[in-house]
């Protein structure tokens, strides 16, 4: 059963490694015998966590890459097939929200600003198709590979404030079946995409959306807390198991999914 959920041997990329749930992620993969790739912008975090997951045993590259740049991903994806051979899996991390893509509740809702709600869409949409454009072809010519896309339950409900947010994780919520059809139609079981769709955790983006300076919590904070039924925010570290069993064999005929781990939110009515 252990082999099941191994990831021995296999050779799986965390866009957005270098994030609050990033970091949970490849800390997740190595323990489960993968070698992980850690991309990131932030240089110095990435080589922080590679060199921890290999001072603890386990197999880690950094590189340092943005997401919405496809000719700095090609080139990444060059580097990592010289030093490994292949690319096995990958994990659409990277995303998030931006100061400008809120809109506050005492905003005019006609005069948003444009601009960073699309910012936002994009980066949590085209920053997940690009790397899949990039890093998926290396899996389709090898004959496998399991791509994971990072979803929200802000897809899925009305969630004021993160419009621009909302709307790049619905897109990607469309892309991640699409895709899971089309690949399986083209080359088979060998490429398969799901998604995970989180609850609220805390993260560098929403942090001063969710809790004071002194760590209480603010009005939206208790909020959200109050509309899931397990009475708190998640732990990074909790979301492990459902990309683990995603990127594994485990789940080897599953494909377009997406697992949610929110601590009942979305099925919660309030009542």
């Amino acid at each position: 059963m252990n082999d099941l959920f191994s990831l021995k041997d296999k050779v799986i990329i965390v866009t957005g490694g270098t994030g609050i749930l990033g970091g949970a992620f490849v800390k997740g993969i190595a323990a489960a015998g993968g070698t992980v790739v850690i991309l990131g912008r932030n240089t110095a975090k990435a080589g922080e966590r590679a060199n921890e997951i290999t001072a603890a045993g386990g197999k880690a590259m950094a590189v340092t890459a943005d997401v919405l740049d496809e000719q700095n991903l090609q080139k990444t994806k060059e580097a990592i097939l010289e030093k490994y051979g292949r690319i096995d899996g990958l994990v659409n991390a990277a995303g998030g929200n931006m100061p400008e893509g809120v809109l506050a509740p005492d905003a005019d809702i006609f005069s948003m600003n444009l601009d960073g709600m699309r910012k936002a869409m994009e980066l949590n949409l085209w920053g997940t198709i690009i790397p899949t454009q990039v890093f998926g072809a290396a899996m389709v010519k090898a004959g496998r590979g399991s791509i994971v896309n990072i979803s929200s339950v802000s897809s899925q409900l009305a969630v004021t404030k993160v419009l621009g947010y909302s709307m790049g994780k619905a897109a990607v919520d469309c892309y991640n079946k699409w895709f899971a059809v089309e690949v399986a139609n083209r080359f088979g079981d060998a490429i398969r995409m799901n998604s995970i769709a989180p609850g609220f955790f805390l993260t560098e983006q929403n942090r001063t959306l969710l809790t004071q300076p002194d760590g209480s919590l603010t009005a939206r904070g208790s909020l959200v807390v109050q509309h899931t039924p397990y009475k708190r925010f998640g732990k990074p570290e909790e979301l492990i198991g459902a990309l683990i069993y995603l990127l594994s064999d485990a789940s080897a005929f599953v494909t377009g999914m997406q697992l949610g781990v929110d601590g009942g939110f979305t099925i919660f009515s309030g009542v």
